[in-house]
């Protein structure tokens, strides 16, 4: 039996159902989450008080995962919001320290995030003041970085020219949040070099070519090199789920070989990531701690569906040329992450996907908004399914239900009109999934009528599939 004490970044189903009901396919693995109440959401702090006592009083597992933006910040969307002091935070952080000693005796692996910059004026997961200046602060803080970089006078003068643009004060504000965010980040390094941490993962989220997040990014990935065990990936809400991966397979190096729809199409850069479709793929890979494989001597083929020339984005109404051949036969165990669009999956993949039969290789399905999303919560659900000893069929069919409804059904389909029409009425959102239903029921052979559907921040993005 496998113990893991998993501590989430907010309350979203992605983050707190979705790898429970991946380490479920697996009856040798017992997972241990705090109460869902005592986590952040999108206007709520996680109450890092309880969650300190619910860590401290975790005994007896063998891995401990967590998201340390959820107890120094409460969360995820905290970490860039939140206007704690430095003392505040040095005590949380000498806090997590003296807990982690007390448990020397099974493995920790964690992940903070790199503050990300987002290019818009939306304040929803950020300060108040970026509806104002947001598009205005991505440029300072790309102009200048760009500047460093390539020594280029006209983009200092640019950046210096919209700096006084933004109220100084706003300004500080921002420049001050992200100089205690990447203080608290270089403590994490000094405590992975005292031994307190197995495995460290930064994440770089919504990338740029150029920004101080993608300068502090560099910094930390030239410390990662002398270091084993210490990452900067491309990413952010999947990395808990990669790290799932490394506590499930725990040495066992499971060789993967990724099979992609395009072959010619994999140097193209995903949209909100900064590294190529083929680099992404290998490096989630190595980092769930698997290696990159061919094809015949592979455990489990990574079946990409990636995109030609430009991702689409379906919620941003940015359009891509579909998948249009026969979905590949496979004799061994196999897995789908289907990229071709951000936010959604691809129509006629799955339609060719359902067409083709699901048989008994099949080892799941995985359409999550990024690409780093994709294919980090896609390979988790694979490697527990291939490392168990008796896998539950029943655990792997909800999860990939859960998968087709949200990533497919939802997200593909159905959020654009919801949206449209502002439908928020249960009922009715009951109604307009039944079709989607009855082809994901013949396609897994499940029962699919006591499924219900939730909006658990109460907004269009993301949606609860409960089953």
């Amino acid at each position: 039996m496998k113990k893991i004490g998993f501590l989430p970044i907010d309350n979203r189903p992605v983050c707190y159902d979705l790898p429970k009901m991946i380490a479920n396919i697996d009856s040798e693995v017992k997972m241990y989450l705090p109460p869902k109440n005592l986590l952040g959401s999108l206007t709520r702090n996680a109450d890092r008080n309880a969650l300190f006592e619910w860590l401290e009083d975790l005994n007896d597992v063998d891995y401990l995962v967590i998201s340390v933006d959820t107890l120094i910040y409460g969360g995820l969307i905290p970490s860039r919001r939140s206007s704690d002091t430095k003392d505040e935070i040095e005590n949380r952080l000498l806090k997590l320290r003296n807990i982690l000693l007390k448990k020397a005796n099974c493995k920790t692996l964690i992940f903070s995030s790199i503050m990300r910059i987002s290019n818009n004026n939306c304040n929803e997961e950020e300060k108040e003041y970026w509806a104002d200046f947001g598009k205005k602060i991505f440029e300072y803080s790309f102009e200048l970085h760009r500047s460093e970089i390539e020594g280029n006078r006209s983009a200092k003068e640019k950046a210096t020219q919209v700096a006084k643009e933004i109220p100084s004060e706003i300004l500080i504000d921002w420049l001050s949040t992200r100089e205690r965010n990447f203080s608290v980040n270089k403590e994490y390094v000094k405590m992975f070099d005292d031994g307190i941490f197995d495995t460290l993962i930064f994440s770089k989220d919504d990338c740029a070519k150029y920004g101080f997040n993608v300068k502090e990014a560099k910094y930390f990935e030239f410390l990662a090199q002398t270091r084993k065990g210490m990452f900067v990936k491309t990413g952010a809400d999947e990395i808990p789920l990669t790290l799932l991966s490394r506590c499930i397979s725990d040495g066992k190096k499971i060789k993967m070989a990724p099979i992609y729809t395009n072959p010619d199409e994999v140097d193209k850069i995903s949209k909100y990531e900064d590294v190529s479709v083929k680099k992404s793929v290998e490096s989630q890979i190595l980092t769930a701690g698997g290696s990159v494989s061919s094809p015949d001597e592979a455990d489990l083929i990574l079946y990409v569906n990636n995109f030609k020339g430009e991702q689409g984005e379906l919620v941003m109404n940015v359009d891509t040329e579909p998948f249009d051949g026969e979905f590949a036969h496979f004799d061994k165990p196999y897995f789908v992450v289907d990229i071709l669009n951000a936010n959604g999956a691809d129509n006629k993949f799955v339609e060719k996907m359902f067409e083709n039969g699901i048989n008994g290789y099949f080892y799941g399905y995985s359409a999550w908004n990024t690409t780093g999303n994709s294919l980090g919560s896609g390979i988790a659900a694979a490697v527990t399914k291939f490392l168990a000893k008796n896998p539950d069929e029943n655990a792997f069919k909800k999860l990939q239900t859960v998968r087709f409804l949200d990533d497919w059904a939802y997200q593909a389909n159905l959020r654009k009109e919801f949206k449209r029409e502002n439908l928020m009425d249960l009922n009715e959102i009951k109604n307009r999934f039944s079709r989607y239903e009855k082809e994901v029921a013949k396609a897994l052979n499940v029962d699919t009528s006591k499924i219900s559907y939730f909006f658990p921040w109460d907004r269009f993005f993301e949606i609860e599939v409960k089953i």
